[in-house]
């Protein structure tokens, strides 16, 4: 699953299963929050008999009393959010664990090689079908694309590229129970080895089950397999700090609104560094051999002084447009099996895109669909 030299970022679509609002490591995305502290301590509360589920619960005991660490969870939870325990208590134990969840997002068998393909990748997103479904959204859309173009400065094919991307312009915003699949990941996941995944996870679980009993989403709201919800696959602590109401209708729906959520893309990006006339990618010829100015970091570590020096120039026709006195970074996309690497110039923009998914790959492919997209309108 994981292709590229960073982690998918939760919230987006896994790079084998396309098309199938899957995810890993953003929704964009729970870089966007610190998690709770791990809970610990207290006594089992009673539940109380339940049917057998086709799946176990996720938080309770054989008995039917919450595990220990999801009462410890839930007191604190509860605690830290002013929410009633027992309705904290109530949402942990109808939760159930999914075992497709753990699997999807467990690591890979040991002595597994995958091969990073940025070839591969790009061609499941910028494809023909894609293409055509983001020519009929945008001018389905183009009102209210335009509208968040003027008002976040992200271009309408960017925003039309990134739900493109993640849904497939909405046709497959995921069929797993978002309060089981973070239960599951938050309680039992998969690799042992890296718990604060887990603390990750949790804070999720909380931000959702915040968001449910405060009105803001239904419990039984369904998301990606990482727990990523809507057209834009956003994760609930991301919904929490910057979804908008794109509509006016005094609620955030990712789900139903192509207004909330083609506003919500916007404002994300904005609030993740995206700079208003910026192009993703700067007009640049780098050296032959570029390899040492790629940090492959999510942080530009260039400047258009320091490329010049190392012997780029400016490709034959481009301007400035603004970029060369932003801070620039050098992007490897490599194609593993091949021993071949292909190399751009990115812009601050370009490191926006990557906030939402934590992936070279990820970031490229949504700009290479929004140009296409572009060139498809004639813009």
């Amino acid at each position: 699953m994981f292709i590229c030299r960073q982690f998918l970022q939760i919230g987006t679509i896994a790079f084998f299963l396309t098309g199938c609002a899957s995810a890993p490591p953003s929704g964009s995305h729970p870089q966007d929050q610190t998690p709770p502290q791990r809970p610990s301590g207290g006594a089992p509360i009673r539940i109380g008999p339940a049917k057998p589920p086709a799946e176990p619960p996720a938080a309770l005991t054989p008995g039917g009393q919450l595990r220990p660490e999801a009462l410890a969870y839930a007191r604190q939870l509860a605690d830290e959010r002013a929410l009633p325990l027992d309705r904290v208590t109530a949402a942990l134990a109808d939760s159930r664990y999914n075992a497709t969840v753990a699997r999807l997002i467990a690591p890979s068998p040991p002595g597994r090689k995958i091969w990073r393909s940025w070839l591969t990748y790009r061609a499941r997103f910028v494809e023909p079908k894609r293409i055509g479904w983001g020519v009929q959204f945008w001018q389905e859309h183009a009102a209210l694309l335009n509208q968040a173009a003027q008002r976040y400065g992200v271009p309408a094919s960017i925003i039309a590229s990134i739900i493109g991307v993640e849904t497939l312009y909405g046709r497959n915003m995921g069929n797993f129970r978002v309060l089981d699949a973070l239960a599951t990941l938050a309680f039992d996941y998969p690799d042992p080895n890296r718990p604060e995944r887990a603390d990750m996870f949790r804070g999720q679980l909380g931000d959702f089950i915040t968001l449910a009993l405060r009105g803001k989403l239904e419990l039984e709201a369904s998301g990606s397999y990482a727990g990523a919800i809507g057209m834009p696959q956003f994760m609930p602590g991301s919904i929490m700090r910057f979804a908008v109401d794109g509509d006016g209708d005094g609620h955030i729906d990712l789900t139903n609104s192509v207004a909330d959520s083609v506003m919500s893309v916007g404002n994300f990006l904005v609030e993740h560094g995206w700079q208003r006339g910026l192009p993703v990618f700067a007009p640049v010829i780098l050296p032959p051999d570029p390899s040492a100015l790629a940090s492959g970091g999510l942080e530009p570590t260039q400047t258009w002084s320091s490329l010049q020096a190392a012997g780029a120039r400016l490709a034959p026709g481009a301007s400035g447009n603004g970029w060369q006195d932003r801070p620039l970074g050098v992007v490897d996309l490599e194609e593993e099996a091949r021993g071949t690497v292909q190399y751009r110039t990115a812009t601050p923009n370009f490191f926006a895109l990557t906030q939402y998914n934590r992936s070279y790959f990820y970031a490229t492919a949504v700009a290479d669909l929004a140009a296409a997209l572009e060139q498809r309108m004639g813009r």
